[in-house]
Formats: C-alpha cells, structure tokens, sequence
C-alpha cells in the first residue's frame, strides 16, 4: 500500500522540487572600490534579480579566496577603481566574474547569469547615446579553469558507491542470519550484541577500504582530478563515511524481517535522497525549505562536501570540521540504535 500510494506522491514531489538546473538565490560577494553611481546602480540591478543574493561586501582582493573556500558563496563580482570615469571618458569598461568551478556546470550558469544582467543595465544606460557605452566581462574559474566534469562527478559518485554498497550489503547480515538459522547460536553464545554487530561491519569496512582506494587512483590516473588537499585526510573522511553507512545498514538490518525488505529499505529510502538531495545531481540551495531541511539528514550531503572541500579546494580540517562533527553524530546514532534494536530473542 505504501508503494502503490505513497510513492507517487513522494516522487513527483521530490522530482518537480528537486530536478532542476535552475541556479536561484545564489550567494555571491561584491568587490567595489569604485563605490560610484555606476557600480552601485549595477550592483543594485544584480541583486534585484531572483538568480543573486548579495551575502557580502568585501575591501579586498586578498578577502576573495578564503570566502569560497569557507563555501559561502558561489561567485564575486569585481569592479575597477575607475568603473564610471571609464564609462563616462572611454565608453567601456571592465567587470571581472570569479566563480567555484568546482561545480562546473553551477558555474557557467551563474557567470552566464551575470554577464545577461550586466549586457541588459549596459543596454539600458546606452539609450538615446550616439556612442554606446561597452561593459565587458572577464571571467576566471577557480579550482577548475578547465571546467571538467569529473571535478563534480568523482566526489558525488564515491559518495553514491560508499554509501550503497555499505548500506546495502550490512543491511542484509543479521536479518540472513535469521532467515538462515544461525541467529540461534549466535544468541547463546557468550558474545554480546555489541560484539555481533561490530563483527558483522568489519569485514565490509575492509572491502569498503578496497573500494576507497580504486576510487581514488582512477580519479588522479584516469580522471586527471587532482587530491589538492591533504589525502590522509580524505581517507580518515571517508573511513568515517564508511562508518555511518555500515551503521545505517546494521540499523536496518537489526529491524528488517527479511533480505527482502531490508534491500528494498537500502535501495528505496537511500539511492533516492543520495542522488537528489546530497548536492551531488542538483543544487541543494535551490529547493523549497522543506526538501533543504531534509537534506541534512542525508549523510552522503555533508561527506560530498567534505570531499569537494578537500580533494578539490584543497582546505584542510579547519574548514570541513562541523561536516565532520555531523557524521560522527550520525556515527553514533545509528550504531546506538543498531545495538538496541538488536534482539537477543528470536520469539
């Protein structure tokens, strides 16, 4: 009944609110040591457009790099020192884009964004001048000028993969055992249900490591994406991503009456939030409240990032600790409840 009811409604929900390119509301930062009537008219047209929000003013060129990579926000707009006296003496002038290409596709369509906003105040200030005046763009990509897909593609599908097989294959352990027979011995035993559960992680915490470690050297081999930040650091993140997946599958596994339903768990409650609500296919900024607020409780949401921040910001510890912190809470409340869940009677 839930699937031939509930799932519908669920889908075309999350598919008309989530599936989208649309980039709205985008937080960006304004460079203006201009401050004329020119700029602030531009920047005033910026910000009235529904793709902007002006999250900060800054003073300096230095102050750009460390605001992206705190990730909070998408692009900078800078002006020159000279932006109306350029316009009024030479009828030109220069406004340079700088967007987090680590997102490529994000990028192009905010800098394709802006540069529509600026050609439209261009035009309208021209009006009725015999000499019109020329506001042109200069754009830069950080962190990946190239604008390769694979800078987007590798951080999200290694969340994808951790986080379904982890899940899925735990998901299916005690729940076998069961349906085996061999819950029995298991129960009269000396071992205690901590030590069940945790053995049964371990051996896919090891496969798990294998799958890390392919992952990565095809993405600096074959891929050409590069591990800029710390790679011990990106192994500790994704051990503990790892952790959290396994734990997950333990909880389902611990409630689930048969493999059956426990795949259908791993397989329906997770692949869908991973893919749509992770930021991985689709900006998580751009959809409604609700679906946002669901979106933290999606563990492959914050290890996405922790990955983007590390492997291709190349930031360190300082700045993905609260996405740490998230995880390791999850870390602990799934396997918690993994542990409690666990029957130590079968009737």
């Amino acid at each position: 009944m839930f699937i031939l009811l509930g799932m519908p409604v669920v889908q075309i929900i999350i598919f008309g609110f989530a599936l989208t390119n649309e980039v709205k509301n985008s937080k960006i930062a304004i460079l203006d040591p201009s401050n004329d009537a020119a700029s602030t008219s531009l920047i005033a047209q910026i910000e009235a457009s529904r793709y902007f929000e002006v999250d900060q003013v800054i003073h300096s060129a230095d102050e750009i790099e460390p605001i992206f990579k705190k990730g909070r926000i998408k692009l900078a707009v800078i002006f020159p020192a000279s932006f109306n006296e350029d316009l009024q003496h030479f009828n030109k002038a220069q406004v340079q884009l700088i967007a987090d290409a680590s997102d490529p596709n994000v990028a192009n369509t905010l800098t394709n964004y802006a540069t529509a906003v600026i050609m439209d105040y261009q035009d309208r200030i021209t009006q009725g001048r015999k000499l019109p005046y020329t506001i042109s763009t200069e754009m830069r990509m950080l962190y990946n000028p190239e604008l390769k897909g694979a800078y987007n593609f590798v951080p999200g599908v290694m969340a994808m993969v951790l986080l379904l097989v982890c899940t899925m294959m735990t998901a299916i352990t005690i729940v076998r055992e069961k349906e085996m027979g061999t819950m029995e011995i298991m129960l009269v035993s000396p071992m205690k249900p901590f030590r069940i559960v945790i053995a049964k992680a371990v051996p896919y915490l090891l496969l798990s490591s294998v799958n890390i470690t392919s992952i990565l050297l095809l993405s600096v081999f074959v891929l050409d994406v590069p591990i800029n930040g710390s790679l011990l650091l990106l192994v500790f993140e994704s051990l503990l991503f790892t952790l959290v997946s396994l734990a997950l599958g333990l909880l389902i596994s611990s409630r689930a009456e048969s493999q059956q339903t426990a795949m259908f768990i791993s397989l329906v409650a997770l692949f869908l939030p991973t893919v749509m609500l992770s930021g991985f296919m689709f900006p998580v900024e751009n959809m409604p409240l609700p679906l946002r607020t669901v979106s933290n409780i999606v563990p492959a949401k914050w290890y996405y990032s922790i990955v983007k921040s590390v492997m291709i910001k190349g930031i360190g510890l300082h700045a993905v600790w609260k996405e740490t912190l998230i995880l390791t809470g999850m870390l602990i409340f799934f396997l918690g409840l993994a542990i409690k869940n666990f029957k130590i009677r079968l009737a």
